[in-house]
């Protein structure tokens, strides 16, 4: 099968990427685990854990700027992991810089899992969390016509569903979504999504996320599109979209498809792919393609937030 070629700054890094297949057999023993050193946050930004939904256990994490005061934008965050791992605690850096940086409030969603908890479970979730956050919006200090969403990975391919769920229900007005190398198309049937060698998230890896949050809808012609965006036929009137992805990245094509449709539907969007990138590019911090990527991302999210005013 074809492969692609890293970046050079990754080629030599490859080897140091700890896991290459995720399984139902090593699923337990990855979600106990810790990669490397949690972060060293600042005292400058609070974070509030909401119980939202207590049967369901939806929890949103509310990060505010310490003394920060009157209504602000929020950045709605969706976290990744294939639909299987995560938490909402992989926001806290984010929204640690951004909060401040911005003049935000972040709101991060704590979903359930699968393959515990299948599609529609984390998307309610997910909405719920978003609908809390809207309706709430005068005791958390939020503008409600300035929310904006993002997620990476399957929080990207989330993040595209809620904004189709959004659209639909018409209860929250959406105003930007960045969707970082998005997960959303459970077909699997792109160049990209065939190459041999990808690594943080392989072919197998992704099977299996995708296996396990659709449950008996995987492998069928009756996939809902607020389950695989890609599989949405209409994408009008959809929020103002930013899509990045890494050209060594097993979504690089639907990432790139989607991009181009949401175009063609008349929604303004921002398409970014860093040949040689991986997936998961911005876990390589310290070398300057993945700080370009980053970079990248941020800069669009500053514009967004000077163009709501």
């Amino acid at each position: 099968m074809a492969t692609v070629a890293l970046h050079e700054e990754i080629e030599p890094l490859k080897d140091m990427v700890p896991l290459d297949v995720i399984n139902a057999e090593n699923l337990p023993e990855l979600r106990g685990m810790q990669f490397g050193e949690p972060p060293e946050l600042s005292d400058a930004v609070e974070r509030t854990d909401h119980v939202v939904d207590e049967a369901n256990g939806v929890v949103v994490r509310v990060h505010r700027e310490v003394g920060s005061e009157g209504d602000l934008p929020c950045v709605y965050s969706i976290h990744g992991g294939g639909y299987i791992l995560g938490s909402r605690d992989i926001d806290d850096a984010k929204f640690d810089q951004w909060c401040p940086k911005y003049s935000i409030v972040g709101a991060s969603v704590e979903y359930r899992l699968a393959p515990e908890t299948p599609y529609p479970g984390a998307l309610e979730d997910c909405y719920t969390g978003l609908k809390w956050a809207y309706d709430n919006a005068d005791e958390l200090g939020i503008d409600r016509d300035k929310i904006g969403i993002t997620g990476v990975s399957a929080g990207g391919g989330l993040c595209a569903a809620l904004a189709l769920l959004a659209r639909d229900r018409g209860e929250v007005p959406l105003q930007f979504q960045l969707l970082d190398c998005p997960m959303l198309d459970d077909r699997q049937i792109t160049p990209s999504s065939k190459l041999n060698d990808l690594i943080i998230w392989t072919r197998e890896s992704n099977s299996f996320g995708w296996q396990s949050y659709l449950g008996d809808l995987y492998g069928s012609n009756d996939v809902p599109y607020t389950a695989a965006a890609a599989r949405a036929e209409d994408l009008s009137g959809l929020p103002e979209a930013y899509v990045c992805v890494g050209g060594a990245d097993g979504f690089r094509d639907e990432d790139i498809a989607y991009a181009m449709r949401l175009y063609g539907a008349g929604v303004p969007t921002e398409l970014h792919v860093y040949p040689g990138a991986p997936h998961g590019v911005a876990l390589f911090a310290h070398l300057e393609i993945a700080q370009r990527y980053t970079a990248d991302q941020e800069d669009w999210l500053r514009r967004q937030i000077e163009r709501l005013g």
